[in-house]
């Protein structure tokens, strides 16, 4: 076994949230997943389930989000990322107390700078070796 007992697909997700505890996000943002969660996945997850945002906040629909969390559809939100964001200081998010948001640093690891120099470095070599700026490692298209 690895860190965790499961992985799923996109297209897996109303079978794999009926019964998790904890929804991490942890996705690009990209045509596949923008809105991926929105109310009918809320009405899939349980009571009781958290959902953890560390991807992108487009992934949610920050409309069907404060609804679930009104409702308590679900039990409640931990957000490093949001839509919009930054997220305005009126935004209803914040006052709600089963929502917890950081500011979007969770990729801040204590390795996290040596990981970055090290990728940097790897497609600076690519770019070098290949004359232009395809096929490099981690990136965003």
């Amino acid at each position: 076994g690895g860190p965790t007992d499961e992985v799923y697909g996109f297209d897996e997700i109303h079978g794999a949230l009926a019964d998790a505890d904890y929804a991490v996000l942890a996705c690009p943002l990209t045509d596949a997943t923008e809105g991926l969660i929105d109310d009918a996945v809320f009405e899939t997850m349980p009571q009781h389930a958290v959902l953890v945002n560390v991807a992108r906040g487009k992934v949610v629909d920050t409309d069907a989000l404060l609804s679930a969390l009104r409702g308590n559809s679900i039990r409640g939100a931990a957000l490093d990322v949001t839509d919009p964001e930054p997220l305005p200081e009126d935004h209803e998010l914040w006052g709600l107390d089963n929502v917890l948001i950081t500011p979007h640093n969770a990729g801040h690891t204590p390795k996290y700078f040596e990981r970055m120099a090290d990728i940097l470095e790897r497609n600076l070599e690519i770019a070098d070796e290949r004359g232009g700026f395809e096929g490099l490692e981690n990136q965003v298209v």
